[in-house]
């Protein structure tokens, strides 16, 4: 194998991902590998698409979010359109996030309440009855 192409085998222990999660991605036209017979191999675009993918799972951004970012790319090679749409995305994404975070905040306290009182009562349970 080339250094610029790599099998699914390869590109699974790179990316620790499955063949199940590569042959996703194709289908969604997220990567694109050459196909020689039934094998599919792995072009240096495909594992940077890839790694933009991976990415933008780990932060949340949808498929069809990630599919945008990477035609934006494809259609001019400028970084211009992609970075400031990136930024677009990222930024909602990240007022989400802390909009999850602080319901988190509450739910947590108010469950660390509920377990407080909850102790207290079971508590009251094993105290004998006072004559």
């Amino acid at each position: 194998m080339t250094p610029d192409l790599m099998t699914i085998r390869e590109m699974c222990a790179a990316f620790d991902v499955t063949p199940r999660t590569l042959r996703f991605y194709e289908s969604k036209e997220l990567i694109f590998p050459v196909r020689q017979g039934t094998r599919r191999l792995f072009t240096r675009r495909d594992r940077a698409r890839l790694t933009l993918i991976l990415r933008g799972k780990r932060f949340g951004f949808s498929l069809e979010d990630l599919r945008q970012l990477l035609d934006l790319y494809d259609r001019d090679g400028s970084q211009e359109p992609q970075l400031r749409r990136t930024y677009e995305i990222a930024s909602e994404r990240l007022a989400q996030m802390e909009r999850q975070r602080a319901e988190l905040d509450v739910a947590i306290s108010d469950l660390k309440e509920q377990l407080a009182w909850g102790a207290e009562v079971l508590a009251s349970f094993r105290q004998p009855a006072a004559e």
